[in-house]
């Protein structure tokens, strides 16, 4: 694929000492940085070693920033703001950036004046230009009296000289409402860089909004290529940029985050620029398998849920079992109990597979036998394998199992509803734009909620169809070791069309159903008048039941299976899209109770 475009990250969005961020960044494929000033100050190499040390890793200086607090009513601190510039200059001559980030002031004493300002403005690009350097003015979200993109252009529009545009940055723009839109009128040589951040959507101070939250794109709320289609259509033709000043991102292996950064350039892009449109995500038609590693406590409970074992993998400690449409293959190497591996149905394998490429996805090295399909797979960012299938093709991969003559009793399990995943909490965001990104899924729902052991983030994505539905969740933090639950637990949905028939089948096969505290259907009565009967079902099965304005969700859940993962059983009735998270801190402590018992019995 040929791009028309030019990928930059700025320095301040990685961890680690300036060296580290220029090799993370050019080994993820970037064009260019921008040299966040505190990283230089912070530096053992002088700004032309930098220079050199850039220029053989293939990456261009493209913006040294920021520039604070230019402008100002008193004359005496202006004149040491331009004094100030100038040893600035000195410094981008050296670093080999033709370009200074300056922002709209914070200080008591910026100035009101659109005039005033423009004259300021012009005084320090008259120096600019004189060396050949430019100045890229941006309007802060929270500057005190520039605070919006059009009043930074009327001021560079005022001021009127060659060396002086905008830079234009997302946060800023969207983050006080504005309306892109009217970017398009600008003139495009006037618009000298193009900063990008996105963020969830938050009611708090915007400065710490900023300082704290911003994401990479694809991986909030934002509307991104609303916000880069009017710049490109008014004649932008610099890089595509990110500034994003992020905790978790400042503390992450910057190797990593700069993969995921320029995945999700990559990702924007395609939703914006017709000319940089990577492979195609060909459509997902639903779970074709998910594998588990587990020990002996899984197959009996598989049994019991009505699954049969169908399956011997020819040269590998795996099984397959099935009922309807769902699969799950027990792997038994030895591993820990988790979601070891998750397969779509795609309609073009090899096509889903060269997508993943392009979007820097690691391919799965693996080992197969004579006559054994060859699955294209990639690693997601919690270290799940993602199988790109077509069963019944020729490369169909329930060929590589032995069948045993086997065949399910069946409890009335139809298909896979979803597979809920927790989420290391350094790679939550990278994981949802991993998945929205590499499989075309979108976004589904998302929340938070209030479980036994902290707050739960929760977002799930799935595609359009929802025959692939991925719930994602993360603890924002897990300090200390006192009653940590089940850590970053996994479970399948399974789908079926009568959640009470299914549990009454399943208990009686000795499937180990999660019992659910007598308080939970007292309050459930309260809240929904459900019939008294009903309620008795519910509490003898263990159902949880949730409402939402379009349909009801009813689920029943095993205990955890060798330390993490679980099973449930769901119904959906109406329109309900979402995925059981109101009851989950009740499901959460029910577990816990659970697991304490077993330790007390053993001990």
């Amino acid at each position: 694929m040929s791009r028309e475009f030019r990928t930059g990250i700025a320095t301040v969005c990685l961890s680690g000492a300036l060296e580290d961020k220029l090799a993370a960044a050019a080994a993820a494929g970037f064009d260019g940085v921008e040299i966040f000033e505190p990283d230089l100050v912070a530096s053992p190499l002088p700004p032309a070693q930098v220079r050199l040390r850039c220029a053989d890793l293939g990456l261009s200086v493209d913006l040294y920033q920021p520039f604070r607090d230019l402008d100002s009513t008193a004359p005496d601190r202006f004149a040491a703001s331009l004094r100030r510039a100038e040893r600035k200059f000195d410094v981008m001559e050296e670093l080999g950036a033709d370009t200074v980030l300056v922002c709209s002031s914070v200080a008591d004493d910026a100035v009101e004046d659109l005039d005033l300002l423009a004259e300021q403005l012009r005084a320090l690009a008259e120096r600019a230009g004189e060396r050949g350097l430019r100045i890229a003015y941006e309007a802060l979200a929270w500057g005190r009296h520039v605070n919006t993109y059009d009043r930074s252009w009327e001021a560079v529009r005022r001021a009127d000289h060659p060396a002086l545009g905008l830079c234009l940055d997302s946060f800023h723009v969207l983050s006080r409402g504005s309306d892109p839109a009217g970017i398009a009128g600008i003139p495009g040589e006037k618009l000298f860089f193009l900063q990008l951040a996105d963020a969830p959507h938050l009611s708090m101070d915007v400065l710490q909004w900023s300082r704290h939250h911003r994401l990479f794109p694809g991986q909030g709320a934002f509307d991104l290529p609303g916000f880069l289609a009017p710049v490109l259509a008014a004649g932008y033709s610099g890089p595509l940029s990110l500034e994003v000043f992020n905790d978790v991102f400042r503390q992450a292996d910057p190797a990593r985050a700069a993969v995921d950064a320029h995945r999700s350039l990559l990702a924007l892009a395609e939703a914006t620029v017709s000319a940089a449109a990577g492979p195609p995500a060909p459509a997902v038609r639903g779970h074709a398998f998910v594998e588990l590693s587990a020990d002996d406590t899984l197959s009996p409970v598989l049994a019991a849920l009505g699954f049969a074992r169908t399956g011997q993998h020819r040269t590998k400690p795996v099984e397959r079992w099935e009922q309807g449409g769902a699969r799950i293959l027990v792997n038994r190497s030895g591993s820990p109990a988790a979601v070891g591996a998750l397969a779509v149905e795609s309609a073009d394998p090899s096509a889903a597979a060269r997508r993943a490429t392009w979007l820097d996805a690691a391919r799965l090295p693996r080992e197969r036998g004579p006559a054994e399909a060859d699955l294209a797979a990639v690693t997601a960012p919690d270290g799940t394998a993602v199988f790109f299938c077509r069963t019944g093709s020729e490369e169909d991969w329930t060929g590589d199992f032995v069948p045993t003559g086997e065949t399910a009793q069946g409890i009335g399990v139809t298909a896979i509803d979803h597979i809920g995943l927790a989420q290391p909490f350094d790679h939550f965001d990278e994981a949802v734009l991993f998945y929205r990104s590499v499989l075309g899924l979108e976004p589904a729902a998302r929340g938070e909620f209030a479980a036994p052991f902290g707050l739960v983030r929760s977002r799930a994505v799935a595609d359009p169809g929802r025959r692939v539905r991925l719930a994602l969740t993360v603890s924002l933090l897990r300090r200390g070791e006192w009653a940590p639950g089940v850590s970053e637990p996994q479970y399948v949905a399974l789908a079926v069309d009568d959640v009470l028939d299914a549990a009454r089948a399943a208990r009686a096969a000795g499937a180990p159903l999660l019992a659910i505290p007598d308080n939970y259907y007292a309050d459930l009565e309260a809240r929904l008048a459900l019939p008294a009967e009903r309620i008795a079902e519910y509490r003898e099965l263990g159902v949880l039941h949730e409402e939402s304005p379009d349909g009801t969700y009813l689920q029943v859940c095993t205990e955890v299976l060798g330390g993490r993962v679980f099973l449930a059983l769901v119904q959906r009735l109406g329109e309900y899209d979402g995925y059981g998270w109101a009851d989950a801190p009740v499901r959460m402590a029910a577990h816990r109770r659970r697991r304490l018992v077993r330790e007390r019995a053993h001990a």
